[in-house]
């Protein structure tokens, strides 16, 4: 069984149609090899079902992301970014002032989990997200 095919078989035992323009979207997303929007997503689907609307897209994203599928992050470029869930949660750290991008592991949060867990009852969702700042040659460059 191939990737996709076990994915459509995720979606429909979670209740979910499986229509020609969602699992287009789907491969989109999985073989987009990293982060992608949704106007790209959408671009890349037309190219085979020219009539797929972005609702549409934005609408799938939504329950992929909401199945652990898919995550959503706001790298900076002021659209939410997609991803197909990686295996191992991981984050990133962009630089306010050059753009620069570094995968930051999961590890680094786990004691934030736990402390939040402990201090507030609260289970936080330290899935996937973004960390800006200033990366050092930027700071480097600021105290010049």
């Amino acid at each position: 069984m191939s990737c996709e095919e076990e994915t459509a078989e995720l979606l429909r035992r979670a209740g979910h149609k499986m229509t020609p323009q969602r699992l287009l979207i789907l491969r989109a997303l999985r073989h987009a090899g990293g982060h992608v929007s949704a106007a790209r997503i959408t671009e890349q689907v037309r190219e085979t079902y020219p009539f797929v609307d972005i609702s549409t897209v934005y609408r799938t994203l939504d329950v992929l992301k909401r199945m652990r599928l898919a995550t959503v992050t706001d790298m900076g470029s002021g659209d939410a970014m997609f991803e197909w869930a990686p295996e191992q949660p991981h984050h990133h750290l962009i630089c306010a002032a050059c753009g620069h991008t570094e995968q930051l592991d999961h590890s680094y949060l786990d004691l934030l989990a736990d402390h939040i867990t402990r201090d507030f009852g609260f289970e936080p969702d330290l899935h996937h997200f973004a960390i800006f700042g200033l990366c050092s040659e930027c700071r480097a460059g600021d105290m010049e």
